[in-house]
Parts: structure tokens; sequence; C-alpha cells
């Protein structure tokens, strides 16, 4: 039997049964926090993996995503439903509009360009106080609802979070087996050899820049119903970076890294901050990120490859995927 059938059977069963073994919702909400952040990792992964493009400015994605159901379902007064496809489709649009001129530069230059737009949507929403309340951000956001079904529990929301990883995961896996997904991997390769073999490199890192925004953006549609309130704090810089930092320990180009590594950074986070005041009384955050840091930098020293390195598909599966 394909190894790989045996991981992702094993992993739908994890899915379908943690839920009925945790019985914190402290520990549930950790859980749906990183099926939030897995979706926005897969677009990455994409974005970095395979169009080799890197964005330091999807953190602000996610909170358009976020604003945008927050404001349409409480100002407007739109079904929930309807929201959420705004979500996904205001990035989507400002990303293919700014994408084209931005995608045009290399290496530093693009980093940069991506940080500075990240950093305006963040000024955005601390200033634009009549519209996302500001610092003070916007409450009363409505629970989710698909026809009659009200995702107003937690374990709710989790079967909904970890069935949209599920279906983009496979989506994504078939996406890069593809035609589509070899040309990407060329791009990454050389771009420059992409294009003398007709490649439309142009187009294609276009796409892969607003996919991986539609998919923040749906994630922050997602969390915006989840938490019920907005604020510009989630939005930041910080976050970005941390985004950026689930793809790589993860594993670039991989199946399973972006469940790794989301799951690896923030259950690393979460332990380190209950962890580090207990072993040093009265340390604060920035124990934290030193310790935080030193673990990463090991794990990228013992597998540079990232997390989902560790899991490869076989070539059957491969080539079963190509077909």
């Amino acid at each position: 039997m394909d190894k790989n059938i045996v991981f992702r059977a094993a992993a739908i069963i994890i899915f379908l049964v943690l839920p009925l073994l945790v019985k914190s919702n402290y520990l549930l909400g950790i859980l749906i926090i990183i099926g939030l952040y897995t979706i926005i990792v897969i677009g990455l992964g994409i974005l970095m993996g395979y169009a080799g493009q890197v964005s330091f400015g999807h953190a602000a994605f996610f909170g358009l995503g976020a604003y945008s159901v927050a404001v349409l379902s409480t100002a407007y007064r739109w079904p929930t439903f309807a929201a959420l496809l705004a979500a996904v489709v205001v990035p989507g649009l400002l990303a293919a509009l700014i994408g084209r001129p931005t995608l045009k530069l290399k290496e530093l230059y693009l980093v940069l360009a991506t940080l500075a737009f990240g950093i305006l949507v963040h000024i955005f929403f601390n200033e634009a106080r009549e519209i996302t309340g500001g610092p003070s951000g916007l409450t009363g956001i409505p629970y989710l609802s698909l026809g009659g079904l009200v995702f107003d529990r937690d374990i709710k929301f989790y079967y909904l979070v970890w069935s949209t990883v599920l279906l983009i995961s496979l989506g994504v896996n078939n996406l890069i087996h593809s035609r589509v997904g070899r040309a990407l991997r060329a791009i990454r390769e050389s771009e420059h050899a992409a294009e003398t073999s007709g490649i439309d490199t142009a187009s294609l890192k276009l796409q892969a820049f607003v996919f991986s925004a539609v998919l923040a953006g749906l994630a922050g549609g997602l969390y915006a119903y989840y938490v019920t309130f907005i604020s510009p704090s989630p939005f930041g810089f910080h976050t970005s970076v941390l985004f950026v930092l689930m793809a790589v320990v993860g594993g670039l180009g991989t199946f399973w890294g972006p469940l790794l590594g989301t799951g690896l950074v923030v259950a690393l986070g979460e332990i380190l901050r209950w962890a580090v005041p207990l072993a040093i009384p009265g340390a604060g955050g920035e124990y934290q990120i030193i310790f935080f840091g030193v673990i990463l930098v090991v794990i990228m020293i013992v597998k540079p490859e990232g997390l989902g390195s560790i899991i490869k598909f076989s070539k059957k599966s491969v080539e079963k995927g190509v077909r």
C-alpha cells in the first residue's frame, strides 16, 4: 500500500477523533488557530516554494479578509456567507492590482515592497476609525451561518476550519502535480530558462500571488467569525514574519509542510509563554523570543529542507498526480 495513502488516512482519522479527546476549549481554540494559519501558509507555500517569490505582507491580506467580514456583517448587515465571499474577493482584487508591478522586483526589493504594503495596510486599519474602528476595533460580528447551521461552538468551527484545510490541501496537491505546477517549479529553478522555454512567467507569478492572497483573505474571514471581534494588532509585520517562518520551517514545496510548520510554531509559542516564566521567575517576553529563536535555529540546522521533507511522496504517487 502507498505510504502516502496511509499517512493521509491517519491524518483524517486524527482530524475526526481529536475534538472528542480534547476537553479544553483553550486547546480546541489553539487547534482552530493552527488550522486558520495553515490555510495562509499553504498559499505562501505556493508563492514561495513554487513561484519563488517572498512576501512579508500576507498579514495585510489576512486582515483585509477579516475586516471585510467585520464591516459588511455589522455596518451593512450582509448575510454571513456573502460577507465571507467578499473576504475572499477583496484581497484577491487588491493582490491583482498591486501584484503586476510589485512582482517585477527581485529579491530584496520584492521583500521591501511587500513589507511596505503590509505596513501601509496596518496603518489604514489603525487610522481609518470610521471604517475599521481604529485601535479599538470592531465588535458585534455575528457567528457564521450556512443555511440553518450556525457555527456558534468551538467544535463546530473546528470541523469547518479543518475540512477547509483538507479540501484546499488536496486541491493544491493536484495543482502542483499538474502542468501549471511544473511551470511554477521551472520558474523557481530559473526564471530566465522558464521564459526561454515559452512559459509566461509574469502571468504565473501573478496568479500564484493572487491565489495566496485569496487563501489569506479566506482565513481572515473565518478568523473574524470565530473571534467575533477585530482589532489591528493581529495583522501587523510580526504576523507576516510568523507566516513566512511557518512556511520555511515546515518546508517549502512539501505537502505536509504548512501543517507541520504552523503546528510547531504555534505550539512552541504557547508552550514557551507558559514554561519560561515558570523556569525563570520574572522573565519577560524577551526570554521567550530568545528560546523561540534558538529552538527554531536548531531545527533548521538539523532539517534545513523543513519538517515536511520527512514525509516524501513516492514516485508512484507523483506520477499518478501528474496524470
